[in-house]
């Protein structure tokens, strides 16, 4: 019955070829700047590190001075010191953590054919590696043993990895970074997690670091820091703060692999600041935060309020596009009520009729689907050509294009319930009199 269906549909689409180009362009419309904004927006609130999330935690305390302090309103410091991110390291509280922050080395290339160039950089501990799932294509990460022998090992990129060494195993090699002499111990394999929910104040979206490097053998050769650096009271401030100086600019992450873990960690938290507050370190009461990696996310809003308000405006845009589709359809329908008329006589039901009538809508609906995909394709090029930092990440991936033709399957059969509801209701004797 449903091949017979589609045949009275083909047959009928082709009839009213103007109204039924008017149909699908109005679905095609709809679904292809729905489908850009959304696409845009499943890229940017996407779980960065899948099956991970829930476990990965961005410990914050606060060690500020009372100057601005409001009571059950202040945030804690957005980052970490360095004598309380060693603190917490060395506490060994987590079930893994790292201590890191963003730098820019200079890379001095072995091949003469290569010009020395800078390259944006990771400085941080051990468990980085293994915490965030990171993958090897060749070698591994350096070890807890490295981080305390302060050893001149690092890691680098595959895309790296290509730029200097043609993409072979390149572990045990010596690279020259910032003046000094590294080992290669490991090149990274897939990763390239977005937003890159572990340094949000660096930037949010687009490619890696190149270099990664024990955070204490930075500070050994003086690799310069990268990033945000907030100081308080008499700390000033400095691209390269000294150790004890009262600032923040070093990340802490932390795993905790189920919800007492966490509970038990932030109660640590408030104890620590009570500890430092009792040593005249901290001077504000305890105030503590520990958000996993959608919160963090949440919190910093990572996905900006243009692109959320352009998601509205564009299903708005696709909601007066069905109204529209609605008429169409209602007009169409409404015009063939004496071939409607005629089957109801000849023993058609109502329900094979809506039936029959759906199926119609159902193949506007695919025919607006493909052009809304080909649209949405196009608009997702030109979000691609726009300076924004996610610009580049505006592709359609195989679960938005599934759910452009579903969207458009729906939008479309949503679009014809009321008009073949209509065209049903009609008396057949009424069709047959007048003709």
């Amino acid at each position: 019955m449903f091949g017979y269906y589609l045949e009275l549909a083909l047959r009928s689409l082709r009839r009213n070829k103007v109204l039924t180009a008017l149909m699908v362009l109005a679905i095609a419309l709809g679904i292809g700047a729905s489908m850009t904004t959304l696409t845009v927006l499943h890229v940017l609130s996407g779980d960065p590190v899948p099956g991970r999330s829930s476990t990965l935690y961005y410990p914050q305390v606060d060690p500020r001075d009372m100057s601005g302090y409001l009571p059950g309103k202040s945030q804690p410091m957005y980052q970490m010191s360095w004598i309380d991110g060693m603190n917490l390291l060395r506490a060994k509280r987590a079930d893994r953590q790292a201590l890191m922050t963003g730098g820019l080395v200079a890379v001095q290339p072995h091949n003469t054919m290569l010009d020395p160039f800078y390259e944006a950089a990771r400085f941080t501990t051990a468990g980085f590696f293994p915490m965030f799932g990171v993958p090897f294509e060749y070698g591994h990460a350096w070890s807890a043993a490295d981080d305390e022998a302060h050893a001149r090992v690092v890691v680098i990129s595959a895309a790296l990895n290509d730029k200097l060494f043609g993409g072979k195993d390149s572990t045990g090699k010596t690279l020259r970074l910032s003046g000094a002499s590294f080992r290669v111990v490991g090149v990274l394999g897939d990763w390239h997690p977005n937003p890159q929910f572990y340094d949000l104040l660096r930037k949010s979206f687009g490619e890696n670091e190149g270099v990664y490097v024990p955070l204490s053998t930075s500070q050994d050769v003086g690799m310069n820091h990268d990033g945000s650096t907030d100081c308080w009271g008499n700390g000033g401030s400095g691209k390269n703060p000294s150790h004890t100086a009262p600032c923040a600019w070093l990340q802490f992450w932390v795993q905790l692999d189920t919800p007492s873990r966490a509970a038990a960690y932030k109660t640590f938290l408030v104890h620590y600041s009570e500890q430092q507050k009792a040593l005249g370190r901290f001077q504000r009461p305890p105030n503590v935060r520990l958000r996993d990696v959608m919160q963090w996310l949440d919190y910093n809003r990572v996905v900006p309020d243009n692109v959320r308000l352009q998601t509205w405006l564009a299903l708005g845009f696709l909601l007066v596009c069905l109204v529209n589709t609605v008429g169409l359809m209602l007009a169409k329908f409404m015009r063939r009520a004496p071939e409607l008329g005629v089957r109801r006589a000849l023993g058609a039901s109502k329900r094979a009729l809506f039936a029959q009538l759906l199926v119609e809508s159902g193949l506007v609906g695919l025919a607006g689907g493909t052009g809304g995909l080909l649209l949405a394709l196009l608009g997702l090029w030109l979000v691609r050509r726009q300076p924004a930092e996610y610009a580049s990440l505006a592709h359609l991936d195989p679960a938005m294009l599934l759910v452009t033709f579903l969207l458009a399957l729906g939008a479309s059969l949503l679009a014809g319930l009321l008009p073949a509801w209509r065209a049903c209701q009609i008396a057949p004797a009424l069709q047959l009199k007048s003709n």
